[in-house]
C-alpha cells in the first residue's frame, strides 16, 4: 500500500479503530485500484484480507467498510452512491449492498474514498469528517433515536443544513443487533440487506456524518465525462421510479406480485383499490417534494407528506416499488397510504423492508392456519391487512421486546424456532437472506440469482422472463445467462454510481471510468473486476461453510404456483442441473461450487487457493 495521486481517487480509505477509539490513514497502489476499482471490489479484498471467515458477524475483528469509487462526486448522475461491504448478521457470510444520496461525493469531497471500521467502542459513538478532519464523538444523546432523528440531530448539533451535510445512521434495529437492520443513508436511502446495520451496531457505531467538504475529483477528461454523463442521461431520462410497479404489475395479469406470503398468484383487490398504488394518483395526492441524489437529474427521489386520514401529516422518503409491495401484496394490505405509513416506519426503526415483509406476510399466515397463536404474538391480532398490528409488530422487532425478540432473528430462524407446518411456509435462502420483493417463482432469474449470490442480495443484471412466456429451453437459459453476465454488476456497484442512471451498460461505463482515471480499461476488464470481486467472496463464503447444498430456496421459496399464469409450473426439478451449468460456465467445481485453481490464477486470486484447496 502506497500513497497515490491517481485521478478519480481522493487516495485514501479511513480506517477506524472503534476499540482503541483511533483513527488512521489507508491507502492502496495504482495496481490494486485498478484491479478492484471501489466500491465492493475494494470492499471484498478488504473483508477478505482482514476478516477471518471464522469469526461471528457481531465480533469486533469483523469489518464494516462503506466506499465509493472514481466515478463518485463526478458529473455522472446519482454518483453519491455507496457500498457496504460486512459480514452479514443473516448468512454469516460476505455482503454487499448499496444505498444512494449525497454520501459518496461529499466523503469524496472530504479527501477519503472510503470508510474501514473495525474493533466494538465502550460506549456508542459517532464519526464525524469535515474537509479532511475526522473525530469520533459521543452518541449517547441519539440513542434510540430513529434515523430521521438521528439525521436532524447531528445536523442541527454541527450546524449543518441538508445540502452541507451527508449522514449515515442506524435506528433502535440496529442499536438491539436485530440480524435485518439496515443502514441507511440522508433518511430514507436503505443500504440494508443481510444485517449490514446490525455489523454496523455491533461496532456500537450510531452514525456517520460527512459535511461536503471543498476539494473536488480531479478528472483526466472533464468534457469527455460531461458528454458520457449526457449520455447516461439521454437512456434515462423517462424513468420516473419504481413507485407505481404494484399498480403495473397488478394489471399485466403476469402473477409476478408477491401476493400473501405465496399462497397465491392472484389478488383479490379492486379497481379502485389498485389504482390507489399507482404512480399517477400517489403523485396527485402526496405534495412529493424533489429530494434528488447526487448529480442526479431524475425526478423519482422526493419527500411526500401523507395528506389525510389517521397518519396525515407523516413525513415518508418516497418508496420504491418493493416497500409498497412488502406492505401492500404480501400482508394483503390494499391501503395505499396505510404501505406509505409502513415504509416510512421500516426506515426510520431501521430495518430491512424485504425482510420485514416476508416476516410479516409469514406470521400472517400462520395466524390464519392456526399455526401460531394470539398468545404468541402477545396478543396481537395478526389477520391479513392488520396494519396497525404490523406496526406494533416492526416496534417490538426493532426494540427486541416481547415476541420481537425472536422475531429479530430474521424469517428462516423465527421459522425453524416456532418449527412443523410454520417452519416451511417461510419464505428464504437456504443460507438465510430474504428475496427481494417479487414472486420469483415466475422470474426464474431472480429467484436463482437471489439463491446463488455472494452479497446477500441480487448479484447479476437480471432481465425477468417468466416460464410460461419462455421457449423449452429457459431453464438451463436461466444458469447459462446468469454466468455469463455474471461480474457486470458488481462492477457497476464498484464505481459509486446509481443503477437507475447507469443501468449497467459496461461499455459506456469502461469509458466513464477511462475518462476519470486516464487509463484504457477495456470491457472485458471491467468485468473481470466484477469476477474478481465476486470469486473472493465465494472464497470468503465457502469457508464459511456456503457450498454449493446451500444454494437454493426454502421449501415455499422454491414452491409452485397454485394459481395465476405460471399455475403448475415449477422451478425444483431443474434446479440441481442449472447448478451444474452455472458453475461449471464460471470456473467452478461442481461438486462443491468451489471456484478451481485455474478460475483464481486467471483473475489473480493466487493467494486464496491454498485457503480452499
Amino acid at each position: 500500500m502506497s500513497k497515490n495521486n491517481i485521478k478519480g481517487y481522493a487516495g485514501k480509505l479511513l480506517s477506524v479503530d472503534m476499540t482503541n477509539a483511533t483513527l488512521s490513514d489507508l491507502r492502496f497502489d495504482e495496481a490494486t485500484l485498478r484491479a478492484y476499482v471501489g466500491g465492493t471490489g475494494i470492499g471484498a479484498k478488504i473483508l477478505y484480507d482482514e476478516v477471518s471467515p471464522s469469526i461471528a458477524w457481531s465480533h469486533p475483528d469483523n469489518r464494516f467498510i462503506i466506499a465509493s469509487g472514481p466515478l463518485g462526486g463526478t458529473s455522472i448522475g446519482g454518483s453519491g452512491t455507496v457500498s457496504v461491504i460486512t459480514k452479514g448478521a443473516l448468512t454469516n457470510g460476505a455482503t454487499a449492498t448499496q444505498a444512494n444520496g449525497y454520501f459518496g461525493a461529499f466523503l469524496k469531497f472530504s479527501g477519503y474514498d472510503g470508510i474501514v471500521v473495525h474493533g466494538s467502542a465502550k460506549r456508542w459513538m459517532y464519526l464525524h469528517i469535515d474537509d479532511g478532519t475526522a473525530e469520533l464523538r459521543d452518541a449517547s444523546h441519539l440513542m434510540r433515536r430513529d434515523t430521521y432523528e438521528t439525521t436532524d440531530l447531528i445536523k442541527g448539533e454541527l450546524g449543518k443544513q441538508d445540502l452541507q451535510m451527508s449522514v449515515v445512521s442506524i435506528g433502535p434495529a440496529g442499536e438491539n443487533l436485530v440480524r435485518f437492520a439496515g443502514v441507511f443513508v440522508d433518511k430514507g436511502h436503505s443500504a440494508s440487506h443481510n444485517g449490514s446495520g446490525a455489523a454496523m451496531g455491533s461496532k456500537k457505531l450510531k452514525a456517520i456524518a460527512v459535511a461536503r467538504g471543498r476539494k473536488r475529483v480531479d478528472v483526466s477528461d472533464r468534457e469527455q465525462l460531461r458528454e458520457i454523463a449526457d449520455t447516461f442521461y439521454e437512456q434515462v431520462k423517462g424513468f420516473s421510479g419504481t413507485i407505481g410497479g404494484v399498480y403495473r404489475s397488478q394489471i399485466s395479469g403476469r402473477g409476478t406480485l408477491p401476493i400473501k406470503n405465496y399462497m397465491t398468484n392472484l389478488w383479490d383487490i379492486s379497481e379502485d383499490e389498485v389504482y390507489g398504488f399507482s404512480e399517477e394518483d400517489i403523485r396527485n395526492k402526496f405534495n412529493p417534494k424533489p429530494h434528488p441524489c447526487w448529480a442526479c437529474r431524475l425526478t423519482h427521489s422526493t419527500m411526500m407528506t401523507i395528506p389525510q386520514g389517521p397518519y396525515k401529516g407523516m413525513l415518508v422518503e418516497e418508496p420504491e416499488y418493493e416497500q409498497m409491495a412488502a406492505w401492500g401484496p404480501v400482508i394483503d394490505s390494499k391501503d395505499a397510504v396505510a404501505a406509505f405509513m409502513l415504509s416510512g416506519v421500516t426506515d426510520r426503526l431501521g430495518v430491512d423492508n424485504n425482510e420485514a415483509g416476508w416476516l410479516m406476510g409469514w406470521l400472517m399466515e400462520c395466524y390464519e392456519r392456526g399455526l401460531i397463536t394470539r398468545d404468541d404474538v402477545d396478543g396481537l391480532d395478526l389477520t391479513w391487512g392488520n396494519v396497525e398490528a404490523v406496526k406494533q409488530v416492526l416496534h417490538m422487532v426493532a426494540n427486541r421486546v416481547g415476541c420481537g425478540d425472536f422475531l429479530a432473528e430474521g424469517v428462516m430462524r423465527a421459522s425453524q424456532k416456532v418449527g412443523g407446518e410454520a417452519a416451511k411456509a417461510a419464505i428464504y435462502t437456504v443460507k438465510g437472506n430474504t428475496p427481494r420483493g417479487h414472486d420469483h417463482r415466475t422470474r426464474w432469474k431472480e429467484m436463482f440469482d437471489t439463491c446463488t449470490s455472494n452479497t446477500g442480495t441480487l448479484e447479476t443484471a437480471t432481465y425477468p422472463t417468466t416460464p410460461e412466456l419462455a421457449g423449452p429451453g429457459y431453464p438451463m437459459d436461466v444458469s447459462t445467462y446468469e454466468a455469463t453476465a455474471k461480474g457486470l454488476m458488481v462492477f457497476e456497484d464498484s464505481l459509486g454510481t446509481c443503477r437507475f442512471n447507469t443501468r449497467t451498460n459496461v461499455p459506456l461505463l469502461a469509458d466513464a471510468v477511462n475518462a476519470v482515471t486516464g487509463w484504457d480499461m477495456t470491457q472485458g476488464e471491467a468485468r473481470n473486476v466484477g469476477l474478481r470481486a465476486i470469486n473472493l467472496m465465494r472464497v470468503f463464503n465457502v469457508q464459511v461453510g456456503i457450498t454449493r447444498e446451500l444454494d437454493r430456496p426454502s421449501e415455499r421459496y422454491g414452491s409452485t404456483p397454485v394459481d395465476g399464469p405460471s399455475k403448475g409450473i415449477s422451478i425444483q426439478p431443474h434446479w440441481d442441473a442449472m447448478l451444474d451449468n452455472y458453475y461449471r460456465l464460471l470456473g467452478w467445481d461442481v461438486a462443491t461450487g468451489k471456484p478451481l485453481q485455474k478460475t483464481l490464477k486467471a483473475l489473480g486470486l493466487e493467494y486464496v487457493i491454498a485457503d480452499i484447496w
